[in-house]
């Protein structure tokens, strides 16, 4: 037996084509019990609705928006590009991405673009931002209004969003503790942790992941609290230089977000590019290089691409009604060291 069709639909629930179409859209003027007797039919011919098809026909536009904070970086870079190229790969299916860019720092300049954003016409929004009220609301609107709503990164358990697209950040966390006990020499040590900032879930969340497994697997390992470099090299290089000038019997380093370039410019100050065990995050070209000529250990990474077709993937599913498919939207982590660096 072929694909089911709408004609068998109707034929086996005995209404008319018209019927159908009004019950597969849920359009009104259609009675329970027939409603009752399209969907029974549905069920028993195992029908699958082709909505490539029906949104090609009636030539429905998928716009999803992208909304990333305005900072200096090479991992936001790297995702904007990704989310470009997805872009261009889905215009085939009638999905169009773009990218905003938002100064979350500065509260007059946020509002306003979110404000737009409310107005524009979007049909599901990609939300990489620290949990704030702002935040917050603004997803909670946009969930109001019918658009679709994704956490990127870094979550917002907090807001009705649909989903969250990113690894698993305290699993991310405690690789990192894994990572740095294993490196380190077996004797007492101690442990800076650099942070953008500990009003984001994911450093929150990275840090808890690190401290539990530091306490459970490593206890002759103690980390330092948190510095954070608010996503400004510059700051970074300070706050980093500052705690281990304080500090001189630290012997590991884990940079936890953003503020790679940060680190190592205070390691390279301070002549220590080579004595203490690094570990961060994101392969990005900078980490790269410092992975090659050895003052980063390890790298635990996550693509950028998977990131941005994911999130195109789960806005659409939702748009849709659909369920999505779990595993094809996990995000893996990845461990990256000098000895498997990818190719450029």
């Amino acid at each position: 037996m072929g694909r089911p069709t709408v004609h068998d639909i109707a034929r086996t629930a005995e209404v008319s084509l018209a019927t159908v179409d009004r019950v597969i859209n849920g359009r009104p003027g259609v009675r329970p019990a027939t409603v009752a007797r399209v969907q029974a039919a549905i069920a028993d011919l195992g029908y699958v609705r082709d909505l490539g098809a029906a949104n090609l026909a009636r030539g429905r536009l998928y716009r999803f928006r992208f909304l990333l904070p305005a900072v200096q970086s090479q991992f936001l870079a790297g995702l904007s590009a990704a989310i470009e190229e997805a872009g261009r790969q889905l215009r085939a299916e009638r999905c169009e991405l773009s990218v905003t860019r938002v100064d979350l720092d500065n509260p007059i300049t946020a509002s306003r673009e979110m404000a737009a954003l409310l107005d524009a016409p979007v049909d599901g929004v990609a939300i990489m931002a620290n949990e704030t009220p702002m935040v917050r609301d603004l997803i909670g609107r946009l969930d109001a209004s019918g658009t679709a709503v994704v956490s990127l990164v870094t979550d917002q358990t907090d807001a009705p969003r649909a989903h969250f697209v990113g690894i698993d950040n305290i699993a991310a966390g405690r690789t990192a503790a894994t990572l740095m006990g294993r490196f380190l020499p077996r004797k007492p040590a101690r442990i800076a942790v650099v942070v953008n900032t500990m009003l984001a879930r994911d450093m929150v969340e990275r840090r808890l992941g690190f401290d539990a497994v530091l306490a459970r697997d490593f206890p002759r390992l103690s980390a330092l609290p948190s510095v954070e470099g608010h996503d400004d090299h510059a700051q970074t290089a300070q706050v980093t230089a500052t705690c281990l000038a304080a500090n001189p019997d630290v012997a590991g380093l884990y940079c936890a977000g953003a503020g790679t370039r940060g680190v190592t410019q205070a390691l390279a100050d301070l002549g220590m590019a080579d004595r203490l065990t690094v570990i961060g995050h994101e392969l990005t070209a900078h980490t790269r290089t410092a992975l090659e000529d050895g003052t980063i250990d390890a790298v635990i990474t996550q693509n950028v691409g998977h990131l941005a077709r994911s999130a195109a993937r789960v806005l659409r599913a939702r748009c849709d009604g659909r369920e999505i498919i779990e595993s094809q939207e996990q995000i893996r982590i990845d461990i990256v060291l000098k000895e498997n660096l990818p190719a450029t």
